[in-house]
């Protein structure tokens, strides 16, 4: 058993997550891997969501089950409750590896699939981006962003809470010492001067940019909230991590017409080359980042192997 605590500081770099989750990919594009459709179940007044998520990893010969729960009544984070799991077995010996606690998994695979998202459909000229919140997945963005496009050196961030904003600056500092990162007091304005933005704001943000917002030949990143429907509705393409998990939790930017708008092409194709990210300079795009397990198991697997032979954690002898 790894706890939250056993894994807070157990060693390992942007880079290193970053390789690790696009092996991760590219292992899915190849057959290696299969990463089934996630399950959920929510309250009929949605005060709480669960998931589960089962995955092989072939590469690895790991087989993990992902679950994760969310109580969020009114979006108050006072009240907010999240709990997020995942079991890895070995399918070498079919013996269990180790039961963790997910929520540093999921703060450092998600900013290095974005990261991978704008590698690939960046142009590649760009060198500005906007950060849009400051939780944990804001505060983990950049140093994951650089580690797979260091050309980008015009940093902004917009947030509402002083901790947060803070916590953007000191993490970026750890990883980066010599970027500047420039706090700005309109997201609208600095969206329009941005090459790429990054929404990873919390669902009580007030932020929700419009396509008319964007620079022409801009990338834009939905990781949490902060962007309009109509960033994907009027978008001149259409990127995802999974095209069958958007249409599971990307409901919220349906157009006008309750419908969500079809994805060109998805991340592990582009890494294999089968698919383009980009055909021109002056298109926009707009990129749906939702979380595959197999990028969750690439990335445990890691940092159990490193806390085990640390000696870290707890042997629980649940099966005698």
């Amino acid at each position: 058993m790894l706890s939250r605590s056993d894994l807070t500081d157990v060693p390992i770099t942007p880079g290193e997550v970053v390789r690790a989750v696009e092996d991760a990919y590219l292992a899915l594009a190849a057959g290696e891997s299969d990463n089934p459709r996630k399950l959920s179940v929510g309250h009929p007044e949605g005060t709480s969501v669960a998931y589960a998520m089962l995955g092989r990893d072939g590469r690895r010969r790991v087989v993990a089950m992902k679950t994760s729960y969310k109580f969020d009544p009114g979006h108050d984070r006072s009240t907010k409750r999240y709990y997020t799991t995942i079991t890895l077995y070995d399918d070498a010996t079919g013996l269990p590896i180790a039961m963790m606690d997910c929520a540093r998994i999921g703060a450092i695979r998600t900013p290095a699939a974005s990261a991978l998202l704008v590698r690939e459909t960046a142009r590649a000229d760009a060198r500005s981006v906007l950060l849009i919140g400051t939780g944990t997945q804001g505060r983990n963005a950049l140093p994951h962003l650089l580690a797979a496009n260091p050309r980008l050196d015009r940093l902004m961030v917009y947030g509402t809470h002083t901790e947060g904003l803070r916590a953007v600056h000191d993490q970026l500092a750890a990883h980066h010492p010599g970027c500047e990162l420039q706090t700005v007091p309109d997201p609208r304005a600095a969206a329009g001067e941005a090459d790429i933005v990054l929404a990873t704001a919390g669902p009580g943000t007030r932020v929700a940019l419009e396509s008319t917002d964007l620079a022409p030949g801009s990338v834009v990143v939905l990781v949490g909230y902060g962007l309009a429907p109509s960033t994907l509705t009027e978008a001149d393409r259409v990127v995802a991590t999974s095209a069958e998990q958007m249409t599971l939790t990307g409901t919220d930017m349906a157009g006008p017409d309750g419908r969500l708008r079809a994805v060109d092409a998805e991340l592990p194709d582009i890494l294999a080359r089968r698919a383009i990210g980009r055909r021109t300079d002056s298109e926009r795009i707009f990129v749906y980042n939702s979380g595959l397990v197999l990028t969750d198991i690439a990335v445990a697997h890691a940092l159990a192997a490193r806390a085990i032979a640390e000696g870290r954690g707890t042997e629980v002898r649940l099966w005698d």
